[in-house]
């Protein structure tokens, strides 16, 4: 097509080209949903402000994909820069207070709980505090079960080394 689509051609030129669209969004994204959300970003930004444009559409709409790719990553890191200061902010109760004498070990507990990765960090909730099978969680997250049990090890497996570590410096 050397000229743009007008509003009764989208749909079928959007059906030639997403699949390449698709495929550029999956270089900068981490998952297909995020890829798809991409593409959609860059198409409501293209039909918006450029369709009228004269040439072919799909070098804009690349570029719109790239730049919606990016605007993305910048937005998640942006949040995940806030997310962090407000963790650091915030003291989160995560054992009850009452259980257990020992507040200087639930408080280690508690900071290699957050210390913890992101994606470890969540099954470990998932899986103590909301006491879901591996299965489920797998289903909550669209992992396998395998995904889950082994960052639930990891998760484990952290939480020992950095108690260790500070019961032998402390």
């Amino acid at each position: 097509m050397d000229d743009a689509p007008d509003d009764s051609q989208w749909r079928h030129w959007f059906r030639t080209y997403g699949g390449r669209l698709l495929l550029a969004a999956r270089q900068w994204s981490r998952s297909e949903a995020d890829a798809e959300d991409i593409v959609q970003d860059a198409f409501v930004r293209y039909w918006r402000h450029q369709r009228h444009l004269p040439g072919d559409p799909l070098p804009l709409m690349l570029v719109s994909v790239r730049r919606a790719a990016l605007d993305r990553i910048r937005g998640d890191d942006r949040r995940g820069q806030r997310e962090t200061a407000h963790a650091a902010d915030q003291s989160v109760d995560w054992f009850d207070p009452g259980v257990g004498s020992d507040d200087e070990r639930r408080r280690r507990l508690e900071s290699a709980v957050v210390e913890l990765p992101a994606e470890q960090r969540e099954v470990l909730v998932l899986k103590v505090w909301g006491e879901l099978t591996f299965a489920e969680i797998a289903d909550q997250l669209a992992l396998s079960p395998n995904t889950v049990a082994s960052r639930y090890r990891y998760a484990l497996t952290g939480l020992r080394r950095s108690l260790a570590v500070v019961d032998c410096h402390g």
